[in-house]
C-alpha cells in the first residue's frame, strides 16, 4: 500500500532521514534537493528506495556523512575533490563552486572526485550546471554489475553519462542520463525482490546467457545498451571516473548492498563549457532550431521531457511511497 506526499513532506522526510543518521547539516542540503527532484522525475526506484541504504551505510561507517571535501586546483581551469569517504553530493557541490565560474572565465573547466560516492541521478547534476548557463557532461562509475561483451564476469557498473544543454533565463533545453547498460541495476534489483520475472534482454545470467529471471541476472552481469556500444561508453566512464578523477575501479569498489564499513570509492568526472564564449554568441539559436526540429514532429519528445511532466504532476497530485519504506525511513529520523 501507498500514500502520497507532498514535496514539503517529502522534502522533510528525506532531510529527518539523512541528518538523523549522522549527516552534517551543510552536507544534506544539496543531496535532499538531489533525493527530491529524483522522486519528482518519476525515478521512484532511485529515490526514496536508495536512502534507506544510504542510512544504513552511514551508520556501519560505509560513509562519513560528516566528510569535508577537499578542493585542489591544479590549474585555473581543473580541479580534484577529495570527497574523504564521505557522500558524492557536498563533494560535488563543492567542486562546483569553483568549476562554474572557472568555466565561465575561461570557457572550459573539467573536474573530478574520488573517495567518493554514489551520486545517485546523474542528471541533477548536469542540469544544475546548464541552470547556470553552462554545457555540462558528467560521469560516474559504480561497481560492477557488466561483463565485457562476450565475457561472462562484471568488471565495470553501469556507469551512467549525461548531459544537459542550456535554455536562456537559467533553464534546460533538454538533458539525456543514461547508463551504459539496458535499464538500470535497480530495476532488475527490485524484481528479484517482489520474485517477478525481467524481460528478456535486461540481462544475462553467470553462463553468459539471456534471462528472465532476476535473481540469475544479478549473479550475472546486465545486459550492455546496444551491445558493445554500450559497454564501450561504459567503459570511457571507467577511464574518466577511475583512471582520470582518481575513483576506484569497479571491482576494488566496496559493496553497495553489504553493510560492512567498508568504503565504495566511487569517482566523478565533470566537464562543462561556456557556450557563448564557444560558439561565438549563435549558441541559443542554434539550440531552439534544433529543439524545434525535434517538437515540431507529431510523437516526438526531447530527451528529459517526460521527467519535466512528472515533476509538475507529482508536485500537484503527491509523491507516492510505500508505507512499509515510509516508516523505514522515519525509523531513521
Amino acid at each position: 500500500m501507498s500514500v502520497l506526499l507532498s514535496p514539503q513532506d517529502a522534502r522533510a522526510l528525506i532531510w529527518n532521514a539523512l541528518t538523523g543518521s549522522s549527516t552534517a547539516p551543510e552536507n544534506a542540503g544539496y543531496f535532499t534537493d538531489a533525493i527530491l527532484d529524483t522522486e519528482l522525475s518519476g525515478l521512484e526506484g532511485h529515490g526514496f528506495y536508495w536512502l534507506q541504504y544510504y542510512c544504513a551505510h552511514l551508520r556501519s561507517g560505509k560513509v562519513d556523512g560528516k566528510a569535508v571535501p577537499q578542493i585542489e586546483a591544479l590549474s585555473d581551469t581543473s580541479f580534484r575533490v577529495d570527497a574523504r569517504h564521505g557522500f558524492a553530493h557536498p563533494a560535488i557541490e563543492a567542486g562546483f563552486k569553483h568549476l562554474i565560474p572557472a568555466a565561465k572565465a575561461h570557457g572550459v573547466a573539467a573536474m573530478g572526485v574520488y573517495n567518493s560516492y554514489n551520486a545517485a541521478t546523474l542528471g541533477f547534476h548536469t542540469g544544475y550546471l546548464a541552470r547556470a548557463g553552462l554545457l555540462a557532461i558528467g560521469a560516474t562509475n559504480a561497481v560492477p554489475n557488466l561483463a565485457p561483451v562476450g565475457g561472462k564476469t562484471p568488471i565495470i557498473g553501469t556507469n551512467p553519462i549525461s548531459y544537459a544543454v542550456p535554455a536562456p533565463n537559467g533553464g534546460i533545453a533538454f538533458l539525456v542520463d543514461q547508463s551504459a547498460t539496458q535499464v538500470a541495476w535497480t530495476a532488475v534489483k527490485r524484481a528479484a525482490e517482489e520474485g517477478e520475472p525481467i524481460p528478456l534482454g535486461w540481462a544475462l545470467d553467470a553462463n553468459g546467457d539471456p534471462t528472465t529471471d532476476a535473481g540469475a541476472g544479478l549473479d550475472g552481469s546486465m545486459a550492455p545498451a546496444g551491445g558493445v556500444k554500450g559497454f564501450s561508453i561504459g567503459l570511457l566512464v571507467e577511464v574518466l571516473c577511475a583512471a582520470l578523477a582518481g575513483g576506484k575501479l569497479g571491482p576494488d569498489q566496496g559493496s553497495f548492498t553489504d553493510d560492512d564499513g567498508t568504503p565504495i570509492d566511487n569517482g566523478q568526472f565533470f566537464v562543462a563549457f561556456d557556450p557563448g564564449k564557444l560558439s561565438g554568441g549563435s549558441f541559443d539559436q542554434t539550440i531552439a532550431a534544433l529543439v524545434a526540429s525535434i517538437t515540431e514532429q507529431d510523437g516526438a519528445r526531447l530527451p528529459n521531457a517526460r521527467r519535466e511532466a512528472n515533476k509538475r504532476q507529482l508536485a500537484e497530485q503527491g509523491i507516492p511511497i510505500e508505507v512499509e519504506l515510509l516508516e523505514t525511513l522515519k525509523g531513521f529520523a
